[in-house]
């Protein structure tokens, strides 16, 4: 048998899940503080739903489940495809999941109904650094608000649980897909074509004007609309005006300027947000604003999200407005753990070691006495201490009790 964990997967030694875990606690501490309740939902979807979730390249990364038995058997004898044989998939996100949670349940909720998720997601991507198969999500969403102050307040609610872990130097980048849309298909491309364009467009930070100019190029979209496109992303100064002015319907930047402005008034300065014209994120399924986290010396965003107004209304055949923001935990833990990152006011960690001479119910006593100056494990002492020291050493252990001659000592 294999002991390694599969590829993508990790296991967690124990002081990396004490530092996640006080991660996890610094959010949902804000979290909870700003009013919102956690709920959870299964790992695995149904496959219809996965596939009508408009997830974007996400929907080729689902690990998806075979059936099982007798219809396995008959599928197989029928039409052995992947569409066929599987009726299961695992969650790629937390947004579908939620939506037909919200479904299901909405006459128990409250309306807007202010939600938190932390939960880990699958996807078959292909491992590297900052990225995995099995990986955790910790999202809030607000279900049942049209306007605009659901933005901010995720917003808001997001950056000040970035703080609380500790975290300061950290930029909230924000667009409306929306404008966007409206300004390249003013711009002269075709609706039915503004996804693909839009994909080549969120690469601008990476391959530059040029690289945006010569893909376009190669997808053959009208040589007009692309030296329209050229012309204003290579220009100096690239604001909310002079995207709007382009738009067939300037007003359509009303909602993100009222976010932007809102948000700077809560924040006090005590953290940043920018608009990205070039933002798009990859999911189908949003309508409207979205946002990313940006930090210094990460490459990739290390949080997302954005409004998914016509998500739910796939399950009840009515539109509930929706939005949502999302911590990617694991990329946060990875920044604070090459950072070297410590437990503030962490208890040391003392080992209670003891052998056959003190009773053992008078160990566990002594060892709630000890608990509280000290996070206290109680262990029985080997027979080669050197080797048991250099381990428990390696682990954490500052502080080592003993009972001598009936005396408790701590060193």
């Amino acid at each position: 048998m294999k002991s390694n964990a599969l590829k993508g997967m990790k296991d967690i030694l124990p002081n990396e899940q004490r530092i996640r875990d006080y991660i996890q606690g610094k959010i949902l501490e804000i979290y909870r503080a700003s009013g919102f309740e956690r709920i959870s939902t299964p790992i695995l979807e149904d496959s219809e739903n996965i596939d009508k979730s408009d997830g974007g390249d996400n929907l080729n990364l689902v690990f998806k489940v075979l059936k099982r038995g007798d219809k396995l058997e008959a599928a197989l004898s029928d039409s052995p495809s992947v569409a066929s044989l599987a009726d299961m998939g695992l969650r790629y996100d937390l947004t579908l999941p939620l939506s037909r949670f919200y479904a299901a349940n909405r006459d128990k909720l409250l309306s807007p109904f202010k939600v938190i998720q932390t939960d880990r997601v699958y996807r078959a991507e292909r491992p590297q650094k900052g990225r995995l198969r099995e990986f955790v999500q910790c999202d809030i969403d607000i279900l049942g608000d049209s306007s605009c102050n659901a933005e901010v307040e995720l917003i808001d609610v997001t950056a000040r649980a970035m703080m609380n872990i500790g975290f300061k130097d950290f930029t909230i980048n924000v667009n409306d897909r929306r404008i966007l849309r409206n300004m390249l298909e003013n711009m002269g491309f075709a609706p039915e074509t503004l996804d693909s364009v839009c994909i080549t467009f969120d690469k601008l930070d990476k391959i530059g004007a040029s690289g945006v100019e010569a893909e376009l190029k190669e997808k053959q979209f009208p040589e007009n609309a692309v030296s329209a496109l050229v012309d204003f992303i290579s220009s100096d100064s690239i604001t909310i005006d002079s995207v709007a002015s382009r738009c067939s319907s300037p007003d359509v930047a009303d909602d993100l300027r009222y976010v932007i402005s809102t948000v700077e008034k809560v924040s006090g300065g005590k953290y940043k947000l920018a608009y990205c014209p070039n933002l798009v994120r990859g999911q189908g399924y949003y309508t409207g604003m979205v946002f990313e986290i940006a930090c210094p010396g990460f490459s990739g965003a290390v949080g997302g999200g954005g409004r998914y107004d016509n998500m739910i209304g796939k399950f009840i055949g009515q539109d509930i407005p929706a939005v949502g923001f999302s911590i990617g935990f694991e990329r946060i833990c990875s920044i604070l753990l090459e950072e070297g990152f410590k437990i503030p006011d962490e208890k040391e960690k003392c080992a209670f070691l003891y052998g056959d001479e003190t009773p053992f119910p008078e160990v566990l006593l002594y060892a709630e006495k000890l608990r509280k100056d000290y996070a206290v494990s109680v262990m029985r002492k080997a027979k080669k201490p050197g080797p048991q020291f250099a381990m428990l050493e390696q682990q954490g252990y500052t502080k080592f009790a003993r009972i001598t001659d009936g005396q408790l000592t701590v060193k």
